[in-house]
């Protein structure tokens, strides 16, 4: 079992990359292992909407990291993405390499297991967290839960490490990561996942 966790800060060792790498000390604890790639400082366009992943199976654009990440996310059990906060918001830069990752992927990745993980100063933890979780929401990917919502605070990783609170927050959330993935291991191994309805139904309501 494996997981792959997307550090979406410019900073390769900042606060999200602290962050993250608590909740990938408790999953390896739990015998998984992980991944941390780091995409926030990269150069990434945004989804030009061309549809072209549709016929080559991969986003067009292939310079940057997406279609790295994407054969990574494939094999993977689970996806954590770490963001630090910015007007309230994820970083511009992952969510354009968030749009292009899911929307250029055909391959299943409902019962994955997802979580994010950010970062601030302060403010705006929640409103980016509500954004994040809908990439999983959208995949059909349960949300593993914490015991508070997972973020942690601080200026700079040293501050980061002070907020006793959001290390355990951290640590919970590995831990309750980990239990899901196996629970959903073991239960596609026993009874097989629920029904899928084939035919996807879009209600379009302008005639």
């Amino acid at each position: 079992m494996n997981v792959l966790l997307i550090n979406g800060s410019p900073h390769a060792h900042g606060c999200t990359h602290t962050a993250l790498t608590i909740v990938a000390d408790e999953l390896h604890r739990a015998g998984i292992e992980t991944e941390i790639l780091h995409v926030g400082h990269k150069d990434i366009r945004g989804c030009i909407g061309c549809y072209k992943c549709r016929q080559l199976g991969h986003c067009v654009f292939d310079n940057d990291m997406v279609n790295e990440a994407a054969a990574k996310f494939e094999r993977a059990d689970g996806l954590v993405i770490g963001s630090p906060v910015y007007f309230a918001g994820a970083n511009g830069t992952l969510v354009a390499f968030l749009n292009r990752l899911f929307f250029s992927t055909s391959f299943e990745k409902r019962f994955k297991v997802g979580a994010a993980v950010v970062s601030a100063r302060r403010m705006g933890t929640t409103a980016t967290l509500d954004q994040l979780n809908k990439y999983f929401l959208h995949g059909e990917m349960p949300v593993a839960a914490s015991r508070y919502w997972n973020a942690v605070h601080g200026n700079t990783p040293s501050e980061v490490t002070q907020d006793e609170e959001g290390l355990q927050t951290m640590r919970v959330l590995g831990r309750n990561m980990a239990f899901l993935i196996r629970a959903i291991s073991n239960e596609r191994e026993r009874g097989g996942l629920p029904e899928v309805e084939s035919h996807r139904i879009a209600t379009n309501f302008i005639n």
